[in-house]
């Protein structure tokens, strides 16, 4: 299998990792109409191809680890309940993320779901792992929630009126953030694999990973499509069998652009100096990259008044030095 031998390739694929976690939900923007939960489906279904895809080949070239089939067949059972219990954990809360937004808005969903997530996401891999500088790390950890903060704010000077912080949208926030934070360390053990047995391999258990999202997301979209939490109406399955090739076609790029940053990012996580904790919060800066496209791509900001542009400019400022001191804390 494919992995980085230096530093400088891990803290690439955790860049790249980022990037696109940060931009699978622009292919929200080529299906304006369709539901998200309908969308879901091809999601799951484009994450689940992209995994298999990737362990056929980059998780089965080079001379380093066990091929990407073997290491499937020979994973320790512990390692793969890890992985699915971690890739269920994901999508309840990504799928809860996003009814948070609709609740609650950005100027809620972010500061109190992402920010959360980020400190314990960061805190409860270091404690399983403790590599890194944990002063440039948490440090860094520190300036990358408050340029979360800030860019929430952005949207609220740009929204004018806020969406009023419901018991129901700081619950949804809460949720999103405490399950998003809990689903890296699953991970992490799931590459560790069984003490006495070879390790799996990220890609195996990307895999897996992607399977546990595919499985949970019957139970968990199949309720949110009766019982919505934004309000709007119940959603009828006939509308996914109504929808154009386009719209189906855009889910499954959105599933597979996840799992391009899911596998880069796990593949990164075990690369020596690295360890779990650098990984899962560069990872998560991938705030900022969604902040990026919609200023510069969507233009979302356009017609924003100036106290919100200035926002923007201080999360960027915020960002990045705190991604340059968690990039750091490895090598110090």
């Amino acid at each position: 299998m494919l992995l980085p031998h230096s530093y400088y390739a891990a803290l690439g694929l955790m860049l790249l990792s980022m990037f696109s976690w940060g931009s699978w939900a622009n292919t929200l923007k080529f299906c304006p109409k369709y539901r998200f939960q309908l969308y879901y489906w091809d999601y799951a279904i484009g994450l689940l191809l992209a995994s298999v895809l990737f362990g056929l080949t980059a998780g089965s070239m080079g001379s380093t680890g066990t091929p990407f089939l073997a290491a499937v067949a020979h994973t320790p059972t512990a390692s793969i309940i890890y992985a699915l219990i971690g890739g269920a954990i994901f999508n309840v809360a990504n799928l809860l993320l996003v009814a948070a937004i609709d609740v609650a808005g950005m100027a809620v969903a972010f500061p109190v779901g992402i920010g959360l997530a980020l400190v314990i996401g960061a805190v409860s891999n270091y404690v399983l792992a403790p590599v890194a500088n944990p002063f440039l790390l948490f440090g860094g950890v520190a300036l990358v929630a408050v340029a979360i903060v800030l860019d929430a704010a952005a949207y609220r000077r740009r929204e004018g009126v806020a969406k009023a912080a419901t018991a129901l949208g700081i619950g949804l926030s809460l949720a999103c953030g405490v399950l998003m934070g809990c689903f890296y360390p699953f991970v992490a053990r799931a590459l560790n694999g069984v003490p006495g047995q070879a390790a799996p391999g990220p890609y195996a258990v990307s895999f897996f990973f992607a399977i546990g999202l595919v499985i949970s997301t019957f139970p968990a979209n199949l309720f949110l499509m009766k019982r919505p939490l934004d309000g709007k109406p119940p959603v009828a399955f006939a509308g996914y069998r109504q929808a154009g090739f386009g719209w189906h076609l855009a889910g499954v790029l959105g599933g597979a652009i996840w799992c391009i940053g899911g596998v880069a990012n796990f593949v990164a996580s075990g690369a020596q100096l690295v360890g779990p904790a650098v990984s899962y919060t560069i990872g998560q800066g991938a705030t900022m990259v969604s902040a990026c496209w919609g200023v510069f791509v969507w233009r979302e900001f356009a017609q924003a008044p100036r106290s919100a542009r200035t926002l923007l400019v201080l999360m960027f400022l915020f960002f990045l030095f705190g991604l340059g001191a968690v990039a750091l804390a490895p090598l110090y």
